[in-house]
């Protein structure tokens, strides 16, 4: 795979240290991207970034800033000194805040800069919920669309959101701008995601970030399915 074919991103969704590192060990020599998250952030740290990164596992720190634009600034310029490599905001926070977290990330002058994502809809919200729970009255598509376009107006790098709707971010905002997948799955099972794709539907709608956790790190031999996902990517790709 080249350097700009898609890549896996394996979350490490653990409640500290211990046991993520144990998983980042058994995974290291397959090179993935891995994933910090709330659970492990609060369990572990900040710290827990850089140990990773001296595994040679480049960090997507997932903490989905959402607060007034001098607090995310604050956040962001954190996340990067921690040493992540992509870090995201939430996109319904507004075209003033995703501008700070830009601004932010710039002002660190780390090389390469982190890239700064936003993020859309969660993929665990169905479009009921989304309507009738969260309030939204534009369809969950719509919806998706516009806060991607917002994130782009904003200078940031690129969007999380589902399978579902990446042809469509990527026909809005260009191929350059990223869109990260969560929700992917070897074979589409029941859990707390709605939205989910295998990892071949994301590489073919346009992913660029495949980002995976359950059917790795609970599978009988993590780093045997983490090399399966590896191989559809690179099939699907060429």
């Amino acid at each position: 795979m080249s350097s700009n074919d898609p890549k896996l991103i394996v979350a490490l969704d653990y409640p500290d240290a211990a046991p993520a590192l144990a998983m980042a060990e058994r995974l290291r020599p397959l090179s993935p991207w891995v994933k910090v998250g709330l659970e492990l952030l609060m369990g572990a740290g900040p710290g827990i970034v850089s140990e990773l990164n001296a595994m040679g596992l480049p960090v997507f720190l997932d903490g989905k800033f959402h607060d007034i634009p001098n607090t995310v600034a604050g956040a962001v310029r954190g996340a990067i000194a921690s040493g992540a490599r992509i870090l995201n905001v939430h996109a319904t926070g507004g075209l003033r805040m995703m501008r700070a977290a830009r601004e932010a990330a710039e002002s660190c002058n780390t090389q390469p800069r982190p890239l700064v994502i936003g993020v859309t809809v969660l993929t665990s919200l169905s479009p009921e919920e989304l309507r009738d729970e969260v309030g939204c009255a534009r369809p969950l598509r719509e919806q998706v669309l516009a806060l991607a376009r917002l994130a782009k107006q904003a200078g940031l790098d690129g969007v999380v959101a589902s399978v579902e709707e990446t042809a469509d971010i990527k026909a809005a905002c260009g191929d350059d701008f990223v869109v990260i997948t969560p929700g992917i799955r070897p074979a589409a099972v029941e859990d707390d995601q709605r939205r989910v794709a295998t990892p071949r539907a994301a590489v073919a709608a346009g992913a660029d970030f495949l980002v995976v956790g359950r059917p790795i790190t609970r599978a009988p031999d993590p780093a045997a399915a983490c090399a399966a996902i590896q191989r559809e990517i690179t099939e699907v790709v060429g």
